[in-house]
């Protein structure tokens, strides 16, 4: 299955592009794909856990399972004061 995976702020500059379309095996979770982008994109493994992310614009937890055509954005820290 495809799923397009969007990067923004930091996580767009570590991984030098705004979004990608990513095939997954059918049954795959946030968390796998997020396993699969930390192994690749050394930032990305700096965080021990996968930071807040959305599906089709909603948030989500690790767990749940992607389908054909989804939309994932995982949210980087941000600081502000």
């Amino acid at each position: 299955m495809r799923v397009r995976v969007l990067y923004f702020a930091s996580f767009r500059d570590a991984a030098g592009r705004a979004e990608e379309t990513r095939e997954m095996p059918r049954g795959s979770c946030v968390s796998d794909l997020w396993a699969l982008l930390a192994g690749e994109v050394p930032y990305l493994a700096r965080f021990r856990q996968a930071p807040p992310v959305a599906v089709n614009r909603a948030y989500v937890g690790v767990g749940t399972a992607l389908a054909d055509g989804d939309e994932v954005a995982f949210l980087p820290p941000v600081a502000g004061g």
